[in-house]
C-alpha cells in the first residue's frame, strides 16, 4: 500500500477526516497512480518511431494496450490502393476517401506521426493515450 493511502487511512482512523473526505482523497490517489503507470508507457522521443501505441485505462478497470508496428501502417497504405471499387465507394459514401493515401509517401507519414500525441482524461476517470515510440 502506498504512503499516501496509509496517511489517508491514518487520518480517517484518528478522526481528522470523514469517510467521504477519505473516499475522495483515495480516488485522487488512485487517479494519480494510474496516470503515473501510464506515463511509464509514454514515449521517449526517439528519432524514428517504430510503433503506434494506444493505451486505455478505464475507470471501470478495463485496460487496453495496443502496439501497432509502423511497418504494418506502411503496408496498409499500400494495400488501400488494392481495395475493390465497391468497398471504396461504400467508404466514400460514409465520407472516407482513401484514394489519396496510395500517393502519400509512407516515410512522410511516419515522420508526421513522430510528433503524434493524444491525451484524453475523461470526467469519469477514463484515460486514453495515443503516441508513437
Amino acid at each position: 500500500m502506498s504512503d499516501a493511502r496509509m496517511k489517508i487511512l491514518e487520518m480517517l482512523s484518528d478522526g481528522k477526516i470523514t469517510t467521504d473526505e477519505a473516499s475522495a482523497l483515495l480516488e485522487k490517489v488512485t487517479a494519480s497512480e494510474k496516470e503515473e503507470e501510464i506515463s511509464k508507457l509514454e514515449p521517449v522521443n526517439s528519432s524514428i518511431p517504430r510503433y503506434l501505441r494506444i493505451v486505455v485505462d478505464s475507470a471501470d478497470g478495463d485496460k487496453v494496450n495496443i502496439k501497432v508496428p509502423m511497418s504494418l501502417i506502411k503496408t496498409g497504405i499500400k494495400l488501400s490502393a488494392l481495395m475493390p471499387a465497391d468497398a471504396t465507394e461504400a467508404m466514400e459514401d460514409q465520407g472516407i476517401n482513401l484514394s489519396m493515401l496510395k500517393d502519400l509517401p509512407s516515410d512522410e507519414l511516419i515522420e508526421a506521426l513522430k510528433e503524434l500525441e493524444v491525451n484524453v482524461d475523461s470526467a469519469d476517470g477514463d484515460i486514453v493515450r495515443i503516441f508513437t515510440e
